[in-house]
């Protein structure tokens, strides 16, 4: 249990880190956890989350979700959102992987009528190029390649890869507009010419799923989402290109941070103003690097809706591999929030974190506006994922933000020092879950106990009331890099 005179529970659900914790807050920070999530909380997590509340011009407070763990700068699981005006903007507090996000097809049939599931996740397998810095994905060209970096999810279904209707199911309808490949160094463009429609490694996946429960009835109608259901859930970011622009722009920050007098509580916190030379570049490049991975996403679902269709021997409509919703993680975004009853355009940083826009939104597709923005929560290999539903309180309190994931519980290093001996695919095989993966040491990193029990995170974000549960998920297969 966290001890210090210097934090307070506020709820069930909330601990408050007065500005007192750490010298420099600007705010103070709240953490959604309740008393078993909180014993899990890292001490550097904490620092992590006080040091985002003491950078310059941040908007109402620094927030952690109950996924919660230390990180780069930020930790995963924050949420700051700083003034548009006289704040700051941090690669930190978007991560390296700009844009890792998920995305959740809906099918027309059940799971109980595939027979062969081991079949169905070979075929996926050996047709989608995963592993670290796997290639063999759609190639750009050196004269055509701005193009996804520009139109996103867009510039995908243009090429053939999937529907004009799967862009509005996405977050911001996949793109971002003020992209700019430009401010991208030559180094990242290269690593990304030949990404596109690539899985990659780590905690990125691709999973065969069934719903085994349903909690809202009317929002899984408005969903699409029925109890049996087959559907597909898909995990991954803007690969080696993001990578790169977080990377090249660590060095630009810091520079410019000592250039425009910030003091930064951690070297890995390094910002610029906003409205700064530098801050601009970083966000126009940001942007790119976030639509190449909705055109990234988007291309795989293409290759998912071929994949599965073939191998089942279904057409597209018996089939009916909908999206139902992409949700971008690792991104910082403009955006109008009501904060202290006046309306203020800020930077919503979100590191591991996702949005959860209320009902009535206008950013949401029409038929979700009563239920409010699907928000999609993967657990592990071996445990549930949700689908669950943002609310009014979310962005009357979170900048309309919610956990991203169920979180490390082990570092990776500690994950893999304890699956030593262990066949965690034959583990998974065991209890029903079929796992195909590039390489073995990845699925000792990505083993079930590495990470918090999902039930236990979903819990904390619906008793705050920052989003409700709709639906779960059992997991059949996997496919992983």
């Amino acid at each position: 249990m966290i001890n210090s005179p210097h934090i307070r529970r506020l709820d069930a659900s909330r601990l408050e880190l007065l500005p007192s914790y750490k010298q420099g807050m600007n705010a103070s920070a709240v953490v959604y956890v309740d008393a078993e999530l909180e014993a899990l909380v890292e001490d550097r997590a904490l620092d992590q989350i006080a040091n985002a509340a003491a950078l310059p011009g941040i908007v109402g407070r620094a927030l952690a979700m109950p996924d919660i763990h230390t990180g780069y700068g930020f930790p995963i699981g924050g949420v700051a959102a700083f003034d548009a005006g006289s704040g700051v903007i941090s690669p930190g507090g978007v991560g390296y992987d700009i844009n890792c996000g998920v995305r959740l097809l809906a099918s027309s049939i059940e799971a109980s009528s595939i027979k062969d599931i081991q079949s169905l996740a070979s075929a996926l397998y050996s047709r989608i190029p995963a592993g670290l810095g796997a290639g063999g994905g759609v190639r750009l060209d050196k004269h055509g390649g701005e193009a996804p970096l520009i139109k996103g999810a867009a510039w995908a279904v243009e090429q053939g890869f999937g529907r004009k209707e799967d862009l509005l199911h996405a977050e911001s309808f996949g793109c971002m507009d003020g992209a700019n490949p430009h401010a991208a160094s030559r180094r990242a463009l290269e690593r990304g010419r030949d990404q596109l429609g690539t899985l990659g490694s780590g905690n990125h996946f691709l999973e065969l799923q069934e719903v085994t429960d349903i909690f809202d009835e009317a929002a899984a109608g408005a969903f699409g989402i029925f109890k049996g259901q087959l559907t597909v859930m898909l995990h991954t970011g803007s690969r080696g290109f993001g990578h790169q622009v977080c990377s090249d722009f660590m060095e630009v920050m810091r520079a410019a941070a000592r250039r425009y007098g910030i003091q930064l509580a951690d070297p890995q916190l390094a910002a610029a103003p906003f409205r700064s030379t530098e801050g601009q570049d970083y966000f126009g490049a940001m942007q790119a690097a976030a639509n190449y991975a909705w055109a990234n996403r988007q291309v795989l679902t293409g290759l998912t809706r071929d994949i599965l269709g073939e191998a089942l021997g279904l057409g597209e409509n018996a089939l009916g591999l909908r999206l139902v919703y992409d949700v971008a993680h690792n991104i910082a975004k403009l955006e109008e929030h009501v904060v202290d009853g006046k309306k203020v355009r800020v930077v919503v940083h979100r590191k591991g974190a996702t949005r959860a826009f209320g009902p009535g939104h206008p950013e949401l597709p029409a038929a979700y506006a009563a239920a409010g923005q699907p928000v999609i929560i993967p657990g592990d290999m071996g445990r549930a994922s949700y689908l669950l539903a943002g609310t009014s309180a979310a962005l009357a309190e979170t900048f309309g933000s919610a956990c991203h994931g169920a979180g490390r519980a082990l570092s990776r290093h500690d994950a893999t020092r304890r699956a030593r001996g262990r066949n965690i695919a034959e583990e998974l095989a065991a209890k029903g879950v079929w796992v195909r993966s590039s390489d073995p040491a990845t699925l000792g990193e990505e083993m079930p106990e590495a990470y918090k029990d999902v039930e236990l995170v979903v819990k904390v974000i619906a008793q705050a009331g920052i989003a409700r549960k709709v639906a779960r998920f059992r997991p059949l297969a996997v496919i992983k890099g």
